[in-house]
């Protein structure tokens, strides 16, 4: 999960200002931070290691962090003593999914754990396929499966088409919010890199939602290229604060 979170914190200041090249410079600009993405994974985290309801964990961590940068709906329903899904088809059910990737055993399990995660909030079918699409590419890279398997298997599963290359997405592709105007893009960026930092800047290459982009990009290759460079890491855990980085190392120290 720390390649979501770290994707989060470097695509954080392009979805105001999105740029159409992987060639930036500093991969870190000085006014990256963590976004609504790290902490809502940071929750699902805490969730899973501890067995806690996710709703409740959802509005704990929107309370504990209220101007981390939510989306309108998510906000008004975290803020609210509502507990029922809005139906949402939105790319948040996709970008806080990725520790499901990694604490389960068997796809199955990983399917049916990400629907669940998604379903308390995000209950749209297409809200729900896109955070079984991200968990299962993360399982599936994790478990040593080609990138051909990934697509092949995402494509034959969920639908989407990842046949379009990022030239072609690029020129065209304009801020998103929906699980299938992210998710598939996102997959696409993972496909085509050559090691974590590349995917991570790939998917900001598209713009749009920069940050949501990067996380789950960045999920899957952490996943696929066996972890997330030093030098990226170890500033990611300069960003976050001793609460978020805490639950993300029991997270990782449980399931390595």
């Amino acid at each position: 999960m720390l390649g979501a979170i770290a994707g989060d914190i470097i695509g954080s200041v392009y979805e105001a200002r999105p740029i159409k090249t992987p060639h930036f410079y500093p991969l870190f600009d000085p006014l990256c931070h963590p976004t609504d993405d790290t902490v809502l994974t940071v929750a699902l985290a805490e969730s899973i290691l501890y067995g806690d309801d996710y709703v409740v964990t959802l509005k704990d961590f929107y309370r504990s962090y209220p101007f981390a940068g939510y989306g309108g709906t998510f906000a008004r329903w975290a803020e609210s003593t509502n507990c029922r899904p809005y139906n949402s088809w939105g790319n948040g059910s996709a970008m806080r999914v990725s520790p499901v990737g990694y604490a389960y055993n068997t796809l199955e399990e990983v399917l049916a754990r990400a629907e669940e995660s998604a379903a308390v909030t995000h209950n749209h079918p297409e809200g729900i396929k896109g955070a079984q699409a991200t968990a299962a590419a993360i399982f599936l890279a994790r478990t040593g499966k080609t990138k051909e398997e990934i697509r092949h298997y995402t494509e034959a599963t969920f639908g989407y088409d990842l046949s379009r290359s990022l030239d072609e997405i690029r020129p065209e592709y304009t801020f998103d919010v929906s699980c299938q105007g992210t998710v598939p893009q996102a997959i696409r960026a993972f496909l085509e890199s050559t090691d974590y930092e590349n995917a991570v800047r790939l998917a900001i290459s598209l713009g749009g939602d920069s940050d949501t982009l990067a996380c789950i990009t960045g999920g899957i290759a952490q996943a696929f290229y066996g972890g997330v460079p030093s030098e990226i890491a170890e500033t990611v855990w300069d960003l976050l604060n001793d609460h978020l980085a805490g639950i993300v190392r029991k997270f990782m120290d449980r399931y390595p």
